[in-house]
């Protein structure tokens, strides 16, 4: 057997890897496609670089328009001669869509698989129809997207969330951070213009909390492309954070917070696979949030509180993400997280957890699939 994936960003990469790891446990299968380090390290190599492909934002696109343009013709031309007996797009939809479109119009019979659902539960649910006019099948991360996908024509499993399978900190690690005042973890994003917006109400919360826990510590995980921009804008507050990059260091973090006042997406899951106690606060551009606001169809937009049903989770988005609020819901839920505590464990049950890997899962679902 011969699959033909192609991944555009990290997170994909990560998918991917695993997907492969499972499928070689599983089947006599090779791989062709766009891959980046950690599927190449599984055995593919790359068509070209993944990193022509992790372009995000209208701004940023626009100048690599034709550039990109090409690149879907070249994935396509290279999926109907790779002899594959499958197309498998991984996240990036924009993309991976894209090719699956050209590659249905030469050859309708080619089957295609998209891994990662799109959130049509959230917004824009019109992206599922419009999607299955090119994919076949879809392997969901969260346990109750099958039906938006099967509703509209294609065949859709869940397969469970990769935070299931991410290693959490060992004694040696979590020791680390070991200390006599409680531990809060601040997260303001991972992109610049989130660190940006976000930083310095995060830092008047600490401030705030500091006055009531004048043993109060703080933890700030962050990735390299921001680490600097991070520590210019935490240089002022009360509580200097420490500022962790290493990966064994953010778990050590992870598993030793009290608490954690985090920006919104999926780091709620990481924090929810330790068990950490959560506040989520955002803020964005007021026509960024106007848009958003009209075009959603949930009334929270943390995943924890999406998976278990409940709304234990406090959020503070857009105006009402003010240190004057955020302050005393980060004391209340640090003083009794008992609710919070139950829904994560029940949100990492219906993840997976506990369960078969979520790659090897994927793997059985695109076999499957495949023999449908």
């Amino acid at each position: 057997m011969k699959l033909f994936l192609i991944a555009g960003e990290p997170s994909g990469d990560r998918l991917g890897a695993a997907l492969m790891a499972g499928l070689k446990t599983l089947a006599d299968v090779t791989f062709a496609g766009i891959a980046g380090p950690l599927m190449q390290a599984e055995g593919m190599e790359s068509l070209f670089p993944m990193e022509d492909l992790s372009v995000m934002g209208i701004a940023e696109v626009l100048p690599k328009y034709f550039h990109l343009k090409r690149r879907i013709r070249e994935a396509a031309e290279a999926t109907l001669a790779s002899g594959a007996d499958a197309l498998v797009t991984i996240d990036s939809p924009d993309f991976g869509l894209r090719v699956a479109t050209l590659v249905k119009a030469a050859r309708p019979d080619f089957r295609t698989i998209h891994y990662v659902a799109p959130s049509v539960w959230a917004w824009r649910p019109g992206r599922a129809a419009k999607m299955a006019k090119v994919v076949d099948h879809v392997l969901a991360l969260l346990p109750f997207e099958p039906p938006y996908m099967t509703a509209v024509g294609m065949t859709c499993d869940f397969v469970g969330h990769p935070v299931v399978a991410e290693p959490l900190a060992s004694a040696a690690e979590r020791a680390v951070f070991a200390g006599d005042g409680p531990l809060l973890l601040a997260l303001p994003g991972s992109r610049r213009s989130e660190v940006t917006r976000l930083a310095p109400v995060f830092g008047e919360v600490v401030a705030r909390l500091k006055s009531r826990h004048p043993d109060l510590r703080v933890a700030l995980p962050t990735v390299h492309g921001v680490a600097e921009l991070v520590r210019d804008l935490t240089a002022g507050w009360v509580a200097r954070p420490q500022i962790i990059e290493e990966p064994s260091a953010k778990r050590g973090a992870f598993a030793a917070a009290d608490m954690a006042l985090a920006a919104s997406g999926t780091v709620s899951l990481e924090l929810a696979a330790n068990s950490c106690p959560m506040v989520i606060a955002y803020d964005m551009h007021p026509l960024s949030l106007w848009l958003m606001r009209r075009a959603a169809l949930i009334d929270t937009v943390t995943l924890v509180n999406l998976v278990s049903e409940t709304r234990v989770v406090p959020e503070f988005i857009g105006p009402d993400c003010r240190a004057e609020k955020i302050a005393p819901a980060v004391d209340a839920v640090l003083a009794d997280p008992t609710a919070q505590r139950a829904a994560m464990a029940v949100t990492m049950a219906r993840l997976g957890q506990g369960g078969e890997p979520p790659g090897l899962r994927a793997a059985r679902s695109v076999l499957a699939a495949l023999h449908r």
